[in-house]
């Protein structure tokens, strides 16, 4: 099972302080495991919003130019210089790329040799790669049968959602709202509320979109497009009781819209009136940056209201080990239902740095998820 190379390539980014983002495959040497440690032949490794974060940042996708061989492509883009004071902790840096993956275990050190010849799902970065070395520990092994595509997004959508839905409860909300519900991870969420009963409002911008959650079961769809999208909104909202709402969007008004229906659904409620509003705490956590400008919120929201960044991340870490395991085997026991990804396409390491390519992914269009396998040559 032991791979007879001895090296394998890797896709790094790099932005250097003048504003130039370098992307491309380096070739890096295959480790040994150490004890406790196994190698990974890596097979698939999906393209999130997350990872784009890190492969693109802010580079302008319209100035991308080609260049290097055809083993070893090289893609160069401009970043605009007002952007690139954010990213001082990372600039000259060449930087490995993709946060989750899945493949066959080929090497094993001391006590994990019973992982050889197995599929299993990682989560630490540096998917993109053909080899990733990694403690057995961190290993989700996976059912047998289960192909490195299945499982390749084990982690990110799958442990996002739930998340969602744990933060509702630590909280003490008993429903929610979701923007850009149409996604892979939208998805998910729609099928966890409907098999836990938890009340969900999910938020779209197309008819299009609108009708593969309710294909799915979904109750409450909206369209932000809509001309009626905000007394919906409200509707919906007092419907399901929803005080808490994740929002992938970011910038804009529309964190300030869910607000401002959460606040009119409970003051539908109201015994008096209060100039502070009701005293119900409504909580926007904002988890994407699918629009980077500016969040607007109307002030029309009383006074008990809060947003603020959620990280999945950071999120594990708070809840610790035991709940960590709880949700992954959960995950693992729904995985082929409901936290069942889909793909547009499967690429290589070289095609996921061919111009028109990047131009598709870079798109994060609703619907449309791009899988690496970095060994398909």
């Amino acid at each position: 099972m032991a791979t007879t190379a001895t090296t394998g390539l890797e896709l790094r980014s790099r932005i250097s302080r003048d504003g130039e983002l370098d992307l491309s495959l380096v070739d890096v040497p295959v480790p040994t495991p150490a004890a406790g440690e196994v190698l990974v032949r890596v097979e698939a490794s999906p393209i999130n919003p997350s990872d784009l974060g890190l492969l693109l940042g802010p580079a302008d996708v319209a100035t991308i130019r080609g260049g290097g061989t055809a083993t070893h492509p090289k893609v160069t883009a401009k970043v605009p210089a007002q952007r690139l004071g954010g990213l001082g902790a990372r600039l000259d840096q060449s930087m490995a790329v993709g946060n989750e993956g899945a493949g066959v275990v080929i090497a094993a050190g001391s006590g994990a040799e019973p992982l050889v010849g197995r599929t299993v799902a990682m989560l630490g970065g540096a998917m993109y790669a053909q080899h990733r070395l990694i403690k057995a520990a961190d290993c989700l092994v996976l059912p047998e049968g289960t192909t490195a595509a299945a499982g390749a997004s084990c982690f990110v959508n799958p442990l996002t959602s739930l998340g969602m839905t744990e933060t509702m409860r630590m909280e003490g909300h008993t429903a929610l709202v979701h923007t850009a519900a149409a996604s892979n991870l939208g998805q998910m969420l729609v099928k966890i509320c409907k098999k836990d009963g938890i009340g969900l409002v999910n938020i779209v911008r197309s008819a299009e979109q609108a009708k593969i959650l309710k294909d799915l079961g979904a109750t409450y769809v909206l369209d932000s497009t809509s001309p009626d999208f905000a007394a919906e909104l409200t509707e919906a909202i007092a419907a399901t009781g929803a005080t808490i709402a994740f929002d992938a969007i970011g910038g804009g008004k529309l964190a300030g819209q869910i607000l401002v229906a959460m606040e009119a659904a409970l003051n539908r409620k109201a015994g008096a009136y209060s100039r502070y509003g009701s005293t119900t705490h409504k909580q926007v956590y904002i988890y994407g940056a699918l629009d980077v400008r500016p969040s607007e919120i109307d002030r029309s929201v009383g006074m008990a209201w809060g947003v603020g960044g959620w990280l999945l991340t950071y999120f594990l870490m708070k809840i610790g080990p035991e709940a960590n395991k709880r949700l992954r085997d959960r995950v693992v026991a729904e995985l082929h239902t409901t936290f069942a990804s889909h793909y547009t396409a499967e690429i290589s390491l070289t095609e996921a740095l061919k111009p028109d390519v990047i131009a598709a992914y870079a798109k994060r269009a609703t619907g449309e998820k791009y899988l690496i396998n970095p060994n398909k040559e």
